[in-house]
């Protein structure tokens, strides 16, 4: 492609990741609508007591306003899968541009459905659990469109094993389902044991990914930091989560949620989806520059290769 030929490509990149940060701003919406216990504040749906500007008042507030940012984002999706139709030429880029789309409007029936059915833990969780896969489809987007992903070459071989792709895999699969669990407490599908026994499994399986990257590619600076990355995203989580806890403790004698106990909450429910988006990039990003391949034949990490991982 011409130099000429790539700008209309780092502009869709530049809207991805402003539809990318938009959509993290929705799941701060989302997750402030479940811990002030304003999913029913609003009855009907889609519009709001029959109107598209109704009160502002109460928990009216932060459901309404969800749903407004949840439609801005529908229209960014619609907007960018277009804007990928037009200039992209790979058609997996596009098609998953068009994912992007499906996914966040099954999203949005999912949210009237939650709210028309009285916020059944099945299907909230589902809506919860679906947002956070359209932030990741956001994500990836960005990456693939940006010009890393470009550049990018295999630059090291892994013959350890287990092999680096399975586990950043496997340790985003367990993120999500650990995503889920954290959903379904949150929306009194079932108790808190589950979460707290699989948060222990992915914990173990994100030091393990960790210390992987860390000594079989010592020499490769992107995974390199995304070893410090990890560790520093799950020790913070760890912490939110505590402080989440202690917080509902603390808060049980109260009648209506306290601000302290919201803020921890909110907060730890926006980590889980940078974990979750942190660990799938990952996975990416080692399938784009690790080969897997024996020990007998090593790919050695080129100067030039170096230099554009730190650009």
């Amino acid at each position: 492609m011409k130099m000429s030929d790539t700008r209309p490509i780092r502009n869709v990149h530049r809207f991805a990741l402003f539809t990318g940060g938009s959509t993290f701003f929705l799941l701060i919406a989302g997750a402030l609508v479940t811990s002030n216990d304003a999913g029913l504040a609003v009855p009907d749906w889609p519009l709001s007591y029959g109107s598209l500007t109704p009160p502002m008042v109460g928990g009216i507030f932060y459901e309404h306003g969800h749903r407004v940012i949840a439609a801005c984002i529908g229209l960014l999706s619609i907007v960018l899968a277009v804007w990928l139709w037009r200039v992209e030429p790979r058609r997996w880029v596009r098609n998953l541009g068009a994912a992007a789309v499906a996914a966040v409007v099954a999203q949005g029936l999912l949210g009237g459905v939650t709210v028309l059915f009285f916020l059944p833990p099945a299907v909230s969780s589902a809506h919860a659990a679906l947002a956070q896969l359209f932030f990741c489809t956001i994500l990836g987007i960005a990456l693939f469109t940006g010009s890393w992903w470009e550049r990018s070459r295999i630059i090291a071989a892994d013959s350890a094993s287990p092999r680096i792709h399975a586990l950043a895999a496997a340790t985003a699969a367990a993120v999500f389902v650990q995503l889920v669990l954290g959903a379904a407490f949150r929306h009194k599908g079932f108790g808190i044991i589950p979460h707290l026994c699989w948060a222990a499994v992915v914990t173990v399986l994100i030091f393990m990914l960790a210390r992987a990257l860390r000594r079989r590619f010592a020499a490769v600076p992107v995974l390199r930091s995304a070893a410090r990355w990890l560790l520093f995203v799950i020790g913070l989580q760890l912490l939110l989560g505590g402080a989440a806890w202690w917080s509902r403790i603390y808060a049980a004698d109260f009648p209506q949620p306290i601000p302290v106990m919201i803020t921890f909450t909110v907060i730890h429910t926006v980590m889980g989806a940078l974990v979750l988006a942190s660990t799938v990039l990952l996975t990416l990003v080692c399938h784009r520059i690790v080969q897997p391949r024996e020990a007998q034949a090593p790919v050695a990490v080129s100067s030039s290769a170096m230099r554009s991982d730190r650009a």
